[in-house]
């Protein structure tokens, strides 16, 4: 056994009962021996994503019950260092920096099924000081890499979000053709997908467009690039009642800013992460045949949709998770090569005994930073 530090989830009220917000606590935990095929690793820097918060607040799985266990180490992305390599031989070496890809379980076609240290069962995360990892998850970080370690560690958004940009803008130019694409605007509701999503977005040459909650957020858009969209002009656009007039003025100021930035058009390509409380808006801001993209929800999972509204006006709903595992070493070379990676002044770093308050400030929307992570053993 190995004997390591860390944050640990315990089961919460059984299933049927309404979901009591958990609390990640500091303990002790004992590691079996690493299988032959598993590689003993410390984690560096692991990224922090709305996974974890959703994992936390049991919503809309508890993840405990989910694999049949009494507590969970979560914190499926980052940084780790190979301490021991597998006995197979079939992982990087000791003493390689690698990233972690998530793909406990995958389907034929190389996608992921269950996610390590989230759904995937006897799973332990990065929020420990030691943990053990198969070695097909371990990608070397480039050797010879121009970029710094906590970087590389929101690696994840990068990757959705290739992968996403990679089949929406497939599905939008399927009937739309590449022509023009000055005169198409993608837009999104904010997070770090999303900036990720619209860089490459603007690279191919669309107009982009995105909201954002607060000054430092607004300028950093800004800096990149996106046109920026004060979501705080519209504050009653989440309270959708259906009749709610407050709501109502919301929504037409921001259709209105859409009309403005799209030349009247609507959004070609619609980055919606958010999930239920906006997706009505969502589906009023975009252009015939327009696309409506998502790797998830933050708030909310279940829509409802008016099919024949849909259908005439031949919009395109991609839904996707994760990405192909065969894409990864793709999407890797890719960042390094053309700098798609965050500035460094854009990262917001917490320590590993500052778990509890990172949880907290990113349960409360107190994380400014698009890419909040935190550092779990010293390089």
């Amino acid at each position: 056994m190995i004997a390591t530090d860390a944050w640990i989830l315990h089961r919460g009220p059984e299933p049927g009962s309404h979901p009591v917000r958990g609390a990640l606590q500091p303990e002790k935990l004992s590691l079996p021996e690493p299988e032959d095929d598993e590689a003993l690793v410390e984690p560096l820097f692991a990224s922090w994503k709305a996974n974890l918060d959703h994992a936390i607040s049991r919503q809309p799985i508890d993840v405990c019950h989910q694999r049949h266990e009494d507590q969970v180490v979560l914190g499926n992305l980052g940084v780790v260092r190979v301490l021991r390599q597998a006995r197979d031989g079939n992982s990087p070496p000791e003493g390689a920096v690698c990233l972690v890809m998530p793909f406990a379980k995958r389907d034929p076609s190389g996608y992921a099924e269950l996610i390590y240290a989230y759904d995937a069962p006897h799973t332990i995360g990065l929020l420990a000081k030691r943990t053990k990892l198969r070695g097909d998850m371990l990608l070397p970080v480039p050797a010879d890499t121009k970029y710094s370690l906590p970087q590389w560690t929101v690696y994840a958004r990068y990757f959705t979000a290739w992968d996403n940009w990679r089949v929406a803008r497939a599905c939008w130019a399927v009937q739309m053709g590449e022509h023009a694409l000055a005169d198409n605007l993608v837009f999104g509701w904010g997070g770090g997908v999303t900036f990720a999503e619209l860089a490459l977005a603007r690279r191919a040459g669309y107009r982009v467009a995105m909201t954002a909650g607060s000054d430092e957020r607004l300028v950093f858009l800004g800096k990149h690039g996106i046109t920026a969209v004060d979501r705080r002009l519209f504050p009653a656009l989440a309270a959708d009642t259906g009749d709610d007039q407050t709501h109502r003025a919301s929504e037409n100021a921001f259709l209105a800013t859409i009309r403005e930035l799209s030349d009247g058009l609507g959004v070609a390509i619609f980055i919606d992460n958010i999930g239920a409380p906006l997706y009505r808006t969502t589906l009023k801001s975009l252009a015939r045949q327009g696309v409506l993209a998502t790797v998830g929800w933050k708030h909310g999972m279940l829509t409802s949709v008016l099919r024949a509204n849909e259908c005439i006006k031949r919009h395109l709903h991609v839904h996707t998770h994760v990405w192909r595992y065969e894409d990864c070493p793709s999407i890797r070379d890719y960042m390094e090569r053309t700098a798609w990676l965050p500035d460094v002044e854009s990262l917001t770093s917490y320590t590993f005994d500052e778990v509890p308050r990172l949880a907290a400030d990113y349960s409360a929307g107190r994380i400014d930073s698009y890419f909040p992570l935190l550092q779990v053993n010293p390089l």
